[in-house]
């Protein structure tokens, strides 16, 4: 019985990495793009003083391209947000469906450079006027 009341600190401590290591947040991707997407402009017609012209771009799905071959895909979140891993190099990001697409959404070019995050904004053509 001692045995088993001497083990029962080291189970618990164990256990207690284990699950420490499940819930700790994933790392931050070292290279890649972050940025917001919006669009623009937001109605046909003049902007007004005050009135903005330009709003994010919610839950909207993305590709990113390495020359013809799609190497990624993304959906921005709900502010028009989004981050993607990716390697060194030079990208284009556009709408993953274009041929339902108004306006302008892409291709847009982006060089993700060695260690660090690249941050780009990007503004989609809502195609009104």
């Amino acid at each position: 019985m001692r045995y088993l009341l001497a083990l029962l600190p080291i189970a618990f401590a164990a256990m207690t990495c284990v699950v420490s290591a499940e819930t700790s947040p994933s790392p931050k991707p070292e290279t890649g793009i972050e940025g917001v997407i919006t669009i623009s402009p937001t109605h046909g017609g003049p902007i007004r003083d005050g009135e903005d012209s330009s709003r994010p771009m919610p839950n909207e799905n993305f590709v990113v391209r390495k020359g013809t071959e799609e190497v990624a895909r993304f959906t921005t979140d709900a502010q028009g947000r989004f981050q993607v891993a990716l390697p060194p190099g030079d990208y284009l990001v556009l709408a993953r469906d274009q041929k339902y697409k108004f306006g302008g959404w892409g291709p847009f070019p982006v060089k993700v450079e060695a260690g660090k995050m690249t941050k780009k904004d990007f503004d989609c053509d809502s195609g009104l006027r």
